[in-house]
Order: structure tokens, then sequence, then C-alpha cells
């Protein structure tokens, strides 16, 4: 590590040699410098008209001299920082300010992004002596959206408290905040919202994040929002985004969720402007994630892997000469292939052969559902936003045990079982994917040969949360996809669930509003009058004239899709 920064070009060996001598120097930690080390650096800075800055260890020893120059002062580099919510940077950060003035906004930025133990600033005089010391540090728990506290300014060797043991109390504080927080298994996310919704739009989409977050496995130690159109750059305003970066460090964040999609220009300009061990993903990429987690089907994983290379093809673009492909033979000189042409080749090449695998599977479901519709049997799909308790309802009504759990996607791959009525009638009910606001479409391409068994349904069955708060919202969703994807022509059934733990008033709206039916998935007893609708709605579309003859299978019965 260099002892001595910043530009030197022009000045004095003898000068050059008194800056060098101050890295040899021994600072006391709890007083940050003496009156007789505060004088020396004050005349040197005086007499070359420049600010100076003094790294200091928390062994007093100088690591690093920075000169600066009329522009200003370069930030130390002092290579690889102690990392961490619960851990300060382990280095003091001095410099000299010519002229009487405190900490600017640069300084306390600089303390927040660095981390410092402290952060100060050393007046010079116009006679060239020390004035007032200006202090600050990190505080473990923000108050008023401040993370910094500003000390009293004192003179030199008689700060108002021992600095020393000020850091180590300071880091173990930090140290008990940190334990307090929610880390999941994947890391810790800050959510990250810039909108013109309103304050209340903003803060349910916000929850949807935190649970989407939740279920890829992150823990959520905080969210920001900005009320603003979305910056065509970075997304986040440049200003605000410095702010995001420092809250990012200081609750120790892993990972930046952002809630609205990236364009890839944005994408690579906030790569640029994170630091490396920072990473940031969007809703589309976290829905996609919580996919590649839980598709357990060959058909799933293909679909899976087809709309995350879809989202990645025009996101491709480092380019790298360096490492091209040079071919040979006559026409074939230059430069060849750029390592960005081969990749995206190679994602088209598999993009193609993942297409043509799905287009098998989705020819051996057509041959099934064919099987089906030959058999005479009528079929209800199950359709509804993500944990409204679809999966739950299969269980209830056909005895089944398919994985069903309280988080977003918790199932993916779609399941197909059989369900006796009374005078020996028999349906196909089939639990598909859960829908989401703005589902991304990848995924809408990526899943279409899935929710192919929706054309064939002679019922929908559209399961809705009428505990969740914003159950009026996802219900609309969820017929907006359908409206969207064409699945206009069967009859749809809605399922209020969870009525057991839901508003009497809230349902009794719903109902008014939406009809439907209100039911318990964990409630076998209320069930009848779902199974009554059912049992009327299918009559109505014929569904049972076919099976007068036929009572050969038993219920729960299961086919596979």
């Amino acid at each position: 590590m260099a002892k001595l920064l910043g530009p030197t070009l022009g000045l004095k060996s003898s000068q050059i040699k008194r800056l060098n001598n101050l890295c040899r120097r021994r600072l006391p930690p709890a007083e940050l410098i003496l009156p007789e080390q505060a004088r020396d650096l004050a005349r040197l800075s005086a007499e070359l008209g420049r600010p100076l800055g003094l790294l200091i260890s928390r062994r007093g020893e100088v690591a690093q001299v920075v000169v600066g120059s009329p522009q200003g002062l370069p930030s130390p580099d002092p290579g690889r920082l102690r990392r961490g919510p619960s851990r300060l940077a382990g280095f003091a950060w001095l410099h000299t300010a010519l002229g009487a003035g405190g900490l600017s906004p640069a300084d306390l930025s600089e303390l927040s992004m660095k981390r410092w133990d402290l952060v100060a600033s050393l007046e010079v005089r116009q006679d060239g002596l020390p004035g007032f010391v200006h202090a600050a540090h990190l505080l473990p728990q923000p108050e008023d959206e401040t993370d910094h506290r500003l000390l009293e300014p004192f003179v030199p060797g008689r700060p108002p408290e021992d600095l020393a043991r000020l850091v180590r109390s300071l880091e173990e504080e930090l140290a008990r905040a940190a334990q307090s927080r929610e880390v999941g298994e994947a890391g810790a996310a800050l959510l990250v919202s810039v909108t013109s919704r309103a304050p209340e739009e903003a803060e349910e989409r916000l929850d949807e994040l935190a649970e989407l977050a939740r279920s890829a496995g992150l823990g959520v130690v905080g969210r920001v929002v900005q009320h603003r159109k979305p910056d065509p750059r970075t997304l986040i305003g440049p200003g605000k985004l410095n702010q995001v970066l420092i809250t990012a460090l200081r609750l120790g964040a892993d990972v930046l969720v952002l809630d609205q999609e990236l364009t890839p220009s944005q994408a690579r300009s906030l790569a640029a402007a994170t630091s490396s061990g920072l990473k940031f993903i969007d809703r589309t990429q976290l829905i996609l994630d919580i996919f590649a987690q839980r598709a357990a089907t060959r058909e799933g994983k293909l679909q899976v892997e087809m709309a995350q290379l879809k989202y990645l093809m025009p996101r491709l673009s480092s380019r790298d000469d360096g490492l091209s492909r040079l071919t040979g033979g006559i026409g074939g000189r230059g430069p060849g292939e750029t390592k960005l042409e081969m990749d995206r080749r190679r994602v088209r090449l598999r993009l193609n052969r993942l297409e043509k695998d799905l287009e098998q599977i989705a020819r051996q479901r057509g041959q099934r559902r064919s099987a089906r519709a030959r058999g005479g049997l009528p079929v209800l799909s199950i359709v509804g936003y993500t944990n409204a308790g679809k999966s739950t309802l299969l269980n209830a009504l056909t005895g089944s045990k398919v994985h069903a759990e309280n988080r977003l996607f918790a199932t993916l791959d779609p399941t197909t079982r059989r369900l006796r009525f009374p005078h020996e009638r028999e349906v196909i009910v089939t639990d598909t994917v859960g829908f989401i606001r703005d589902l991304p479409e990848e995924l809408k391409r990526a899943f279409a040969a899935t929710l192919e068994e929706l054309e064939q349904a002679d019922l929908l069955l559209h399961v809705a949360d009428a505990a969740n708060p914003q159950v009026e919202e996802q219900i609309q969703a969820v017929e907006a996809i359908l409206d969207q994807m064409d699945f206009t022509d069967a009859p749809r059934l809605l399922v209020l669930n969870k009525a057991d733990v839901a508003s009497p008033e809230v349902l009794e709206r719903l109902v008014n509003r939406y009809g439907g039916v209100t039911v318990s998935a964990l409630r076998p007893a209320s069930l009848t009058p779902l199974l009554e609708r059912i049992d009327e709605m299918v009559s109505l579309a014929g569904g049972w004239a076919s099976q007068e003859n036929n009572h050969d299978a038993g219920p729960g019965d299961v086919f596979t899709s």
C-alpha cells in the first residue's frame, strides 16, 4: 500500500521529505492528534497551500498521507476495508481545511460510504496555526434518518471523550444491532421503489415485494421509496442513488431489490455506480429466481431456463475484443467472432433447443388431454393469485397431499387429480401456477404450454384470498391476465378462500360485488356450497352427459400432467 498519495509534482524535495516524515509518526488513538503534531501538519498544509489528509489506524499508525490540490482532496485507498453492518473500517480519516469551517457534506458522505471509525477536519488559520478539530462518527441506530453524530469542536489533544473507547463501544453496539436484523439464507435485501403512484399503493407493492424476497430466501432489512418518474439512466435519481447505497451499507444489505424492471442500459449504469460487493436485481429477476428454486419437473425447469435466457439476451452487452477468436483462411482474417457475439449465439442455440423440447412436451400434454376428453370427464382448472390457497383447496377437494405452504409460488408444477361427485359422476381438477401483478412477459411465454390446460377447462375456479387487504386488486389482476391470454370462453366461479379469518363485512362486500362462494380450504365442512355450485355449473354446461355409463374410476385418482 502506497504511503504517499496525491499530486506531488512541483513540490520541493524538502517538502516531500516532510510529507514522508508524517508517515513515520504515531498518533495517540484516544486523542486522535496531539498539539505539536497538529501544529506541524497545519504549518505544512499552509506552506503548500493545499489540504493534507492522514489515514490513521487504530494503533495510531499513519497508513497513508494524501496530498490535495486546488480541486479538492483525493479519497484515501487503504485497500481491503473491513466490511459488514457490525464493523467499522478500522481507520480514522483526518484532513486539514484551509480556513475556518466544519465537516463538509462530502466528508459525511465519505464517513457513511467507507464506514470510517471517525472523520475529522483540522482548521488551518491564516497564520498557519491549527484551529479547532471537527469530528463525527456513525450511529449504531440512526435517528431521524441521520446516520452520524457530530462531536463538539475541540482543540487538538483535548477531545470531549476518549476516542479509542468511543470507537470500541460503537462497534459493540453495531454488533448487537446486527444480530436483531432479519437475514435470510440468501442474504439481506434492501427494497427500493421509484414510482409516481400514491404512497399507500407504493407501500402495498413493497409489501408484496418483501414477500417475494422472503420466498427467495432473502431477509428484508429496509425499504426506500422515491416518489418521482423513473430516471432513464439509473432508474433511481442520482442524488437518491447515493443515499440508497449509504443506507445499504449501513444496514448491511447484500442485495438491492428494485420493484421496477430495469432496462439493459439502466442495469449497466447501476452496475457502474454500485460497489462490487453489492448486488442488485429487479422484480422480474426475483420472480425468475423463485421459479428456478421451486421448479421440480423437467418441464418446469426447461420453462424457467427459457424465461431466464430470454430475459438475459438483450442484457448481454459486455464486449471483449481482446478475447476474439481468430479464424484462418482466405476471407477469414480479422477479429473474428467477439466474446459478445459468441455468448449471444450460444444463448440462441440453447433457446432453440429448449423450444423444441418444450414443443415435444406440449404434444405429449395434448395427447393426455385428448385421452381425458375421450373419457368424457369435465375439466376444472384452479387459477388465482399466488398464495391464495389453490393447492390447499385441491388437497381438500380430492384428498391429495400436494405440497402447500404459506409463501408466494410455493408450488409451480401443475397437478391433476380426479374428484368424485354423488351419483357416480367425476371431474378432472387441475391446479395451475399462481399469477401475480406485472407477471414477467418471459414467464407468460415460457408457461404458455402449461396454461393451455385452461383452454380445455369446462370451468375455471378463481381462488382469491379474502383475508388479504389487497384482495380486490389481486382479483382484478388475475382477471386481467386471463383476459389478456384469451381465456375468456370457459365460465368462471370466484372462490373466496380463508373465510374463517376474513372480516364478515369484507366477505359480504366481495360477494355482493363479485358473486362467488366463500370457503375455508382448511375446513372441509365449508366446501359443501362450493361442490353444489360446481355440480350446478357443470350440469348447465352439459359436462355430466357422457358419464352415465362410466363408473370405473375411484376418487383421488392421479393423472400425470
